[in-house]
């Protein structure tokens, strides 16, 4: 029989510390990569599983704790307590990454600052997460998403002038951070395979959602470009007209970087004819929205789509999830993966963003109970059977059997 591929972080352990969206996000990336990811969290489980976006409770876990968290074991530990810090330090000398996104100051009081844990584990890759760094005059604000978009200055490169700038439509400032952590442990690992170096890799959420912004940034601080906006909601202060989105008779449709002539004829505006757009399309943004509106009011999505996608246009649909998930080329990517929990049942979510065509990332767990794993981890870490039931005893450490909870469930009338 062939031997299984061994995943890319197969043998790599990972202490999740994590809390929120971001880190625990970042975390879940690299167990979907094979890493061993034990996932510390209070006794009372960790807050995500208490707070749903959109309310959208589960059986036993939440959609939001479900989502960030497959792929992890549970160990749930009492950290104000020295039988619980111990033996998250007795984890951490076994761990390749540690991650956390303590509040800053949080993780010296625990004893799990990257000093300490460096002293245990030279080789430790130390990851901190914070909102704006880890000092400096922002050091003890919120690091939430809106606030960090807020700050960032992208809202204010759409829209109308005048009116409230608009938030993005997901979670972007968590996000980008849990990706540019994820990338950033990586680095950190390949260095430390080369070299056999440990190191500490701070992240904060302001400046990962700065430099996303790379492009735009650089045309206000090199080109000397200000921002902008119009009169009309142009979707981007940095791009010439007509660019955003526009109302059919039947909804909405997604247009950029139309040529003027070619884009008058195909919408029937004759005013159009003979512009450039690398000239026109800066200095009268406003009036070619406008005037793009009006004509593609006039007709059905489909309609419109057929014309300019004919034309070489560059156009597209406005989905909402309902129609994204089901879009055949979604579809045909695989996007989204489904698997068996053992509360939740079956589970649809997006799944990898990358594809590994030696070594594919999967599901090999969903999302833990509190605790599901804690007797599991501290057998690998050497504790008997009566050691663990004397933690739990004293409340050090807690736990869920799945298969009590199974039960538990089935005997529900």
């Amino acid at each position: 029989m062939t031997e299984p591929t061994p995943r890319i972080l197969d043998g790599y352990r990972v202490v999740d510390c994590s809390i929120a969206m971001a880190g625990p996000f970042a975390a879940q990336r690299l167990g979907d990569l094979g890493a061993d990811v034990v996932k510390v969290e209070p006794t009372a489980g960790e807050w995500q599983r208490f707070a749903a976006a959109g309310g959208a409770q589960g059986n036993r876990i939440n959609v939001s704790f479900l989502s960030l968290n497959r792929n992890k074991r549970s160990l749930a530990v009492d950290l104000k307590s020295e039988a619980g810090k111990s033996i998250v330090r007795e984890l951490v000398a076994t761990a390749d990454v540690f991650l956390q996104n303590y509040r800053p100051g949080v993780a010296a009081r625990l004893g799990l600052d990257y000093e300490t844990l460096r002293a245990l584990n030279p080789s430790l890759v130390y990851v901190s997460m914070s909102g704006y760094g880890e000092d400096g005059p922002y050091r003890d604000r919120p690091g939430q998403d809106l606030l960090i978009q807020a700050m960032s200055g992208a809202m204010l490169s759409a829209g109308r002038a005048g009116e409230p700038p608009t938030p993005a439509g997901q979670y972007l400032a968590d996000a980008v951070t849990a990706s540019t952590a994820f990338e950033a442990v990586l680095a950190a690992l390949l260095h430390r395979e080369r070299t056999g170096e440990g190191q500490l890799v701070t992240v904060n959420m302001l400046d990962a959602l700065t430099t996303l912004q790379m492009q735009e940034l650089s045309v206000f601080t090199v080109g000397g470009v200000p921002q902008h906006r119009g009169e009309q909601p142009n979707a981007h202060v940095y791009i010439r007209a007509p660019y955003g989105v526009f109302a059919t008779s039947d909804g909405y449709l997604a247009l950029g970087f139309a040529e003027l002539g070619p884009l008058g004829e195909v919408i029937g505006e004759p005013s159009f004819a003979g512009l450039d757009a690398e000239e026109h399309g800066w200095t009268h943004r406003d009036e070619l929205y406008a005037k793009t509106a009006a004509r593609l009011a006039t007709d059905t999505t489909q309609h419109w789509l057929d014309a300019l996608l004919a034309a070489g246009m560059w156009a597209g649909p406005v989905y909402g999830y309902e129609d994204l998930v089901a879009d055949p080329q979604i579809i045909h990517n695989g996007t989204f993966v489904e698997y068996d929990h053992p509360t939740e049942g079956r589970v649809k979510t997006p799944g990898f963003p990358y594809r590994f065509h030696r070594t594919p990332a999967t599901v090999e767990r969903g999302a833990p109970l509190v605790g599901e794993h804690t007797r599991e981890v501290l057998a690998d870490l050497g504790f008997s059977e009566d050691a663990v039931d004397a933690l739990l005893a004293e409340g050090a450490v807690a736990e869920t059997t799945l298969s009590a909870v199974v039960t538990a469930d089935s005997a529900t009338p």
